[in-house]
């Protein structure tokens, strides 16, 4: 027998630092253990991320994929979630009604002479002071008193609600920007991008990147792990092995595993083209340090999402919640600085979210309970002059169970996100979000018109889905207009199994029984459609 379980090599210092000096960087070589390694056959065949039950093959022979709309402009977004619920009225201190604030919190309110101004009668506490250059700046915006119509308070609904943008009575296992991704790369099973659309460090509970389809956007467990990938190309060592029976199977797994992950090559070259120039020393600062490296080093993935946890402050508020803020206020004036010295701060808007807020009266057990509205904060370069957005939280007008009503729809920040910054065709942005949410002129600095979509990209599009029953198993698809058509089946090899349909259908509603056929052998396959000049892709089941 052979002893598998090797001793770790530590990493020098905090990855944040690390990620200065890269090549001296000493590796963490995992200890496998029998749960690792039935991690790694699942992750052989999904890995968790868009390659989720894709095919290797398919992905690793793909062309390269359609650009975004606005691939002209460089504009990044980048997400911050915190989750947990975090506590906005001790972030964004309401210190134009500071009375009643602190009668309400009288154990965990943030004292006066702890508050730093912000003028219009709001204030930060003194644990963010990281973040007053941004302000100052005019490079930080808080919008106010952000929420939803019949607020849902419980972690993984709202948590939904804020992912999806439906409406809090609606179920959607969709996201907002995996519809939009969805749209910008149509044909993703077969013809995915060069690069990822986007990089989600942690969150596997959040459904924010999920189409139709498949979810788009490659997900890390946690920034070791995609530094792991920018480091060395690869995600797990296939050298240093155990000379065994083990050590033969083990490096298998980890060669099919690193073979299935595509992006490895594009994300360390990314990464060796540019340097950390800022001294990131906060959890969250590790995840922002890696984003920083991949933008400067033109990996050209457009969206991001790290997570900061441990918002979910029931008791002793006081001894984590303040922690948390200057987490975030550290790692996102880092973020900046070290953006700034390539001159890329203009380029990139990050956006802070949470799945709510907490009650305005604190608990029995000195912490907050789940509650409804809070402050969202937005960085960056182009947010015409910074400041405030929305109306102020009226603590003299609370909801039966003591609750914030909302002033802004957090919907009209994500249309404004998307139209404004994003550069997506506004009549497109109401498709995806089901609904013409209010847009916030003041928010960020409009796209340039050559950098918006046009108007007939909404139009250039089919919508298509299967449907099972009574034996059948048919494609439903809709043209906005006449167009020649062809339906082909692909296995999830990526190999073409045959060709169903081929000719002109007219503008409407039509319907192909997939199922039945002499080539039919019972699996799941991928479906692609060929018209009005695009591929449009999914995946079905025959049986």
């Amino acid at each position: 027998m052979c002893n598998h379980h090797r001793n770790k090599n530590l990493k020098n210092g905090r990855l944040g630092s690390a990620l200065e000096d890269g090549k001296a960087h000493q590796k963490d070589h995992k200890v496998w253990t029998r749960r690792d390694f039935l991690t790694s056959l699942g992750i052989a065949g999904g890995m968790g991320m868009v390659l989720q039950n894709l095919p290797v093959k398919a992905w690793a022979t793909s062309p390269m994929g359609y650009a975004l709309s606005g691939a002209e402009s460089d504009r990044i977004l980048v997400l911050i979630r915190l989750k947990g619920g975090n506590d906005g009225m001790n972030m964004v201190i309401p210190a134009y009604d500071y009375g009643t604030y602190s009668a309400l919190r009288p154990n965990i309110a943030i004292a006066q002479n702890d508050l730093l101004d912000l003028g219009e009668g709001s204030a930060l506490p003194n644990t963010m002071g990281d973040l007053m250059g941004l302000w100052n700046g005019g490079n930080m915006k808080v919008v106010q008193n952000v929420g939803y119509p019949d607020p849902n308070l419980s972690h993984f609904r709202s948590n939904d609600i804020w992912s999806s943008a439906a409406d809090s009575d609606t179920i959607n296992n969709t996201g907002w920007l995996g519809r939009f991704l969805e749209n910008e790369f149509p044909d993703y099973l077969l013809e995915p991008p060069s690069v990822p659309p986007a990089i989600q460090i942690g969150g596997q509970g959040s459904l924010i990147f999920n189409s139709g389809t498949a979810p788009m956007s490659l997900v890390m467990n946690s920034p070791e792990e995609l530094f792991e990938v920018a480091e060395n190309g690869e995600l797990y060592d296939t050298t240093n092995l155990p000379d065994c029976d083990y050590g033969e199977i083990l490096g298998y797994v980890r060669s099919v595993t690193n073979s299935t992950y595509i992006y490895a090559q594009v994300i360390k070259e990314a990464y060796d083209a540019s340097t950390t120039q800022a001294n990131y020393t906060t959890s969250l600062g590790d995840q922002l340090a890696l984003v920083a490296r991949l933008i400067k080093g033109n990996l050209e993935t457009k969206i991001y999402m790290v997570e900061l946890d441990g918002f979910d402050t029931h008791a002793v508020q006081s001894g984590t919640h303040p922690l948390l803020m200057n987490n975030l206020a550290k790692a996102v004036s880092d973020f900046y600085e070290d953006l700034g010295a390539a001159n890329l701060s203009e380029n990139v808007l990050a956006m802070t979210f949470s799945e709510f807020g907490r009650r305005v009266e604190q608990n029995a057990s000195q912490g907050t309970d789940h509650g409804t509205a809070a402050p969202l904060l937005l960085f960056g370069g182009q947010l015409n002059g910074g400041g405030f957005e929305g109306t102020p939280a009226n603590l003299q007008d609370l909801d039966q169970f003591g609750n914030l009503q909302f002033s802004t729809d957090f919907r009209s920040i994500y249309a404004t996100v998307l139209e404004n910054w994003l550069c997506v065709n506004g009549n497109l942005v109401d498709e995806l979000l089901g609904q013409n949410f209010e847009r916030m002129s003041n928010l960020v600095v409009a796209c340039d018109a050559s950098n918006v979509g046009i108007a007939s990209a909404a139009q250039q599009k089919i919508t298509h889905k299967i449907i099972y029953g009574q034996g059948q198993t048919q494609l439903h698809f809709t043209l906005p207009q006449s167009s020649p058509v062809v339906v082909q089946l692909y296995s999830l090899s990526g190999q073409l199994v045959a060709t169903v349909h081929k000719g002109t259908f007219s503008a409407g509603s039509h319907q192909l029984v997939l199922n039945g056929r002499a080539y039919q052998v019972a699996g799941q396959y991928i479906y692609r459609i060929q018209a009005l000049g695009r591929g449009f892709s999914g995946k079905v089941l025959l049986v």
